[in-house]
């Protein structure tokens, strides 16, 4: 398997775009969820599970400096 090179600061802004959609996940899910719903096609694709896949890459990208990917998901009522 080869592997891809990223330079520091292209890594760097590519975090920072994940945590900002992240972000703005968790501001408004009462109206993104059932449109990401809509679009996956399956409502077992939800916000918090791209919430996870995206602190998932953040981590391999050396952006996790608070431990959220170690974290329990969310439960909601």
């Amino acid at each position: 398997m080869s592997g891809i090179n990223l330079a520091l600061a292209d890594a760097d802004e590519l975090t920072e775009l994940l945590q900002f959609i992240d972000a703005w996940l968790t501001t408004d899910q009462e109206h993104l969820n059932p449109s990401l719903q809509r679009f996956a096609g399956h409502p077992a694709y939800d916000t918090d599970r791209l919430k996870a896949t995206l602190a998932r890459f953040v981590f391999l990208l050396g952006g996790d400096t608070d431990g959220d990917l170690f974290e329990p998901p969310a439960t909601t009522a």
